[in-house]
């Protein structure tokens, strides 16, 4: 079956034009003009997926990402952007987006971006039974996963009943290896869904930050649920 796209961008060209390219690449695609109508669509009928131009007037693509956010939807996002300045794009990220592509775009780049987005998220149809190792959502909107509980909206994490304070960088990165449990992401997508840029081959600032978390969430005689795959990346699992 076809994911299911939602497509939000005011310039009827380009949205014409991407609508026209999604639909032959296979997506199945409902476009509409402004964040409002996002708002709308994703409420009535939940994508799979969401394409979001930042400037839309009215409510614009940021604004639908922290909404959508705040809900507690995580359907991953890709931001459409003419801002190309680290800061614009560290706003998007910040909003809740899972990725970015500046314009103007070649589309076989929406294309990658959008099959590295799906292929970290398992979905309903893709998973109808519970998937081992994927993080469960608790009635209270919390997170839990290799041992740990993550309160999204408080930003606030328990490993058993000792709960853990950590920095604002340092629960994102924590936040984002729960959401993709027993996934193991790379240096450059952690890089870049954390910082908004990577700072290169030789840089150690992701390791300094892992081995904050490993000390922070370290319990005696208990494994650590952060694991290194060596010339890869990190994932967090429980063994």
């Amino acid at each position: 079956m076809p994911h299911n796209l939602l497509l939000a961008e005011d310039d009827r060209a380009i949205r014409h034009a991407l609508e026209r390219a999604l639909t032959l690449e296979g997506y199945a695609v409902t476009a509409v003009a402004d964040g409002v109508q996002a708002l709308a669509q994703a409420h009535r009928t939940p994508p799979d997926v969401l394409v979001l131009d930042v400037m839309m007037p009215g409510i614009d693509g940021l604004q639908v990402c922290r909404v959508l956010r705040a809900e507690g939807d995580r359907t991953p996002i890709l931001m459409l952007t003419a801002l190309v300045e680290t800061a614009d794009r560290i706003a998007g990220l910040d909003a809740g987006a899972d990725d970015y592509v500046v314009k103007p775009f070649d589309v076989e780049e929406v294309f990658a971006r959008l099959r590295a987005l799906l292929r970290r998220t398992v979905t309903p149809r893709d998973a109808p039974g519970e998937v081992p190792g994927e993080p469960r959502r608790t009635p209270d909107g919390r997170l839990t996963a290799a041992g740990l509980r993550l309160d999204p909206q408080a930003r606030r994490v328990w490993r058993g009943p000792r709960e853990i304070d950590l920095t604002r960088t340092e629960f994102d990165l924590l936040e984002l290896l729960v959401r993709n449990c027993g996934i193991v992401l790379d240096h450059t997508t952690i890089y870049d869904r954390i910082w908004g840029y990577d700072f290169g081959p030789g840089s150690k600032n992701l390791a300094v930050y892992v081995g904050y978390l490993r000390r922070k969430l370290d319990e005696p005689g208990v494994p650590s649920p952060i694991h290194t795959v060596r010339g890869v990346g990190y994932v967090l699992r429980e063994d």
